[in-house]
């Protein structure tokens, strides 16, 4: 299929995101159009280049498969050591300020390899090849990147705009089920803050998009990558508007932090964190029991989670304020006044919080039903 083209506006130049399915064996040419660079690397994982190297290889000279780098890219490795193991091979392998690097795997990969080309020799160029849902919707597009410290998640990082973006559908049919499940919670988070008529097709259409239908994926990942690439060409380095990219993720990085990154996927966190913000906006009256009710109806129709943790709500909140987004110590939500808006809030008051914090673990691994959300009103 013809690839969708959306462009996004950064400080260092517009860059386009190609996004169809089977857009990668004719996609060479538009890494030519990028100009002349004195050698390709690939920053993958082994896990993601036995899935997927086959399908990228079109993409790439043979000069560029004899430089593909692997590491691990589980969460607990998104670390400054693996930015510096990977500056590390890039100099033994000859890279230069003329380099370019192509990140082929889910968020991890591409949030280290767009540190390792924002900081190494001061910045080489970035192409992004995103090979999961949650990195197809979100991760790859916009310009973030960074790694975990043991105090929280993404605290190390910098705003490093790719020169392309290529999403390419099909490479979702070697994600494992669960990966592919996490992935939807971003889709979700996008209806919630932004619009509500993609919210409404969710609720109609989960089951189509967890089987990976066509149809359904050539509707919703465009249309994230949109949102997305409208949010982030208004506000670039999050001083405003793009903050509404992370309903959820104030609880969700506490869960990843507080479990040490073992027990969640991303989306998985996020999800959970999505749950506990939309109760949380419902305590302060912003958010309605109905909206409420919704969002966590359609979380839940994604299927089970890993539960939520039974630690004291004192130190999930410790981990929250470790948060990047906290300012002067004042914790900041993202909460919704209605599906398909979203507004930043610090003046949460602390009891509500807690109140929220202690209802959690009653949605055991998010196994419920729009029937049962009554319990929210208790």
């Amino acid at each position: 299929m013809e690839a969708k083209i959306i462009r996004v506006r950064s400080a260092a130049g517009e860059y386009a995101v190609l996004c169809g399915a089977g857009i990668l064996p004719d996609a060479a040419p538009e890494i030519a159009k990028l100009g002349e660079f004195s050698s390709v690397h690939v920053l993958t994982s082994p896990k993601v280049w036995r899935a997927v190297g086959k399908a990228v290889k079109p993409i790439l000279s043979r000069d560029a498969l004899k430089n593909v780098h692997l590491f691990d890219d589980a969460e607990t490795r998104k670390t400054m050591r693996t930015v510096e193991l990977l500056c590390r091979k890039l100099t033994r392998a000859g890279a230069d300020r003329k380099s370019l690097i192509v990140a082929v795997g889910g968020g991890v990969v591409g949030d280290v390899a767009g540190f390792v080309a924002a900081s190494y020799l001061r910045g080489v160029a970035l192409v992004h090849v995103p090979t999961t849902l949650v990195a197809q919707v979100d991760s790859s597009i916009g310009g973030k990147t960074g790694v975990n410290l043991p105090e929280g998640k993404n605290l190390v990082g910098t705003f490093y705009p790719p020169r392309l973006v290529l999403i390419d559908t099909e490479l979702l049919s070697t994600l494992p089920e669960r990966q592919f499940r996490s992935g939807i919670g971003e889709v979700i988070k996008y209806g919630v803050i932004a619009d509500a008529e993609l919210f409404a097709y969710l609720e109609q259409n989960t089951e189509k998009l967890l089987r990976k239908d066509r149809d359904t994926l050539e509707y919703v990942i465009p249309r994230c990558a949109e949102i997305k690439a409208e949010v982030v060409s208004r506000d670039e380095r999050e001083s405003g508007l793009r903050e509404i990219l992370n309903f959820g993720h104030t609880f969700g990085h506490a869960l990843e932090s507080v479990t040490k990154y073992r027990r969640y996927l991303h989306g998985e966190a996020v999800a959970w964190g999505m749950v506990a913000a939309a109760l949380l906006g419902r305590e302060m009256g912003i958010t309605t029991t109905d909206d409420v009710a919704r969002i966590v109806s359609t979380i839940a129709s994604i299927g089970k989670n890993p539960d939520w943790p039974r630690v004291a709500p004192k130190i999930l909140i410790a981990a929250m304020l470790s948060d990047k987004k906290t300012r002067a110590g004042k914790l900041r939500f993202v909460l919704s006044p209605r599906i398909g808006e979203a507004q930043s809030s610090e003046a949460v008051a602390m009891d509500a919080l807690k109140r929220v914090i202690e209802m959690m673990p009653n949605f055991v691994g998010l196994e419920v039903k729009l029937g049962q959300t009554e319990k929210i009103d208790g």
